[in-house]
């Protein structure tokens, strides 16, 4: 016999679902509500250069709740885990490259009017 004779035929071939409960992706909507009217309160507040880091932090924040329990990766096999690892690999890699150019511009590169 082989080492699958216990389980039924086509038992391997069916994906493993998780399921969560309500109540998780409720509280998980209540906490995306109140990280927006922080973010809302936040852009309020005049935090001089500390505006922008804040709300990328908030929108980070936001973000991987999405990631991790509306597209489920949270449950999902390393494969996944390593795909959505390299895509926020490639975003900061952007974003740290969009700000050594927004910081090496001179005074004076930005002309109103």
């Amino acid at each position: 016999m082989t080492a699958h004779a216990s389980t039924p035929a086509g038992a391997l071939d069916q994906p493993v679902v998780h399921q969560s409960p309500l109540g998780l992706y409720i509280g998980i909507f209540a906490a995306l509500m109140m990280l927006t009217a922080l973010t809302v309160g936040a852009a309020m507040q005049d935090l001089g250069p500390f505006n922008t880091v804040v709300a990328l932090a908030i929108a980070c924040t936001k973000a991987v709740l999405v990631v991790l329990f509306f597209m489920h990766v949270r449950h999902s096999s390393r494969v996944v885990w390593a795909v959505v690892a390299g895509g926020f690999f490639w975003l900061i890699l952007l974003l740290l490259m969009t700000l050594s150019d927004y910081i090496t511009r001179g005074p004076g590169w930005l002309h109103y009017g």
